[in-house]
């Protein structure tokens, strides 16, 4: 006899195929969404994506607009403004506990992704593998400070923060790698040190320029 399928079940694995799907770029943010066809792709019926996307939208991955269709959302300046100083004060609090507890374990663990970060980037499968290491640097960090609520607030944030970096993909790399690369090494620099001072500086630094350049180019890409 066959078992049923849970229905709360179906609709969490479609929910997370389509959020995938976005984080992995597949999805381009403005990108239309037809349930019809997403339902067909993942072999499953029109209830279960429906409610996926309500459950993204809610969360601001997708925008539903009744008159004209469902959409991969787009930032604003602002979103960007406000994500990033939200980053930024969860970086520096994580900062400043990790400071007091790292270990020479976790220290290798920097070093190593930023062995990973200099290497060149060329490609766009390049950019995919430099991207994703670049937010285990961060995780990283935030897992150093040992506070699971800091994390799970982290965490949360990750999707808008990989949104936002989809709409970095056409920034010359070749101009910005090299001082970010710098700045990653600044803040490892700090947490060797065991100085909070230093390292919060270094990731206000690093997480502001980042919003200024992001922030200009939605500017731009707006006017």
């Amino acid at each position: 006899m066959l078992a049923k399928i849970d229905r709360r079940r179906a609709t969490d694995e479609v929910y997370d195929a389509i959020r995938q799907a976005i984080l992995s770029h597949l999805f381009q943010p403005g990108d239309r969404l037809q349930v019809e066809e997403i339902a067909q792709k993942l072999g499953v019926s029109s209830t279960p994506v429906r409610h996926a996307i309500h459950k993204l939208a809610a969360e601001g991955l997708i925008e539903i607009h009744p008159r004209s269709g469902t959409f991969v959302a787009k930032l604003s300046p602002r979103d960007v403004e406000e994500t990033s100083d939200i980053r930024c004060a969860l970086e520096c609090l994580a900062g400043e506990l990790a400071v007091t507890r790292i270990t020479a374990e976790e220290l290798a663990q920097f070093k190593a992704i930023l062995a990973a970060l200099a290497r060149r980037v060329v490609s766009d499968e390049d950019r995919k593998r430099h991207e994703h290491d670049n937010f285990r640097f961060h995780l990283l960090l935030i897992r150093c400070s040992g506070n699971q609520r800091l994390i799970e607030m982290y965490e949360s944030l990750r999707a808008h923060l990989q949104i936002a970096r989809v709409h970095r993909a056409g920034v010359d790399w070749s101009e910005r790698l090299p001082r970010e690369q710098a700045e990653h090494e600044e803040i490892v620099a700090g947490l060797e040190a065991r100085d909070a001072a230093r390292l919060t500086a270094a990731l206000r630094g690093h997480i502001q320029r980042a919003k200024a350049a992001l922030s200009g180019t939605l500017q731009e890409g707006a006017g």
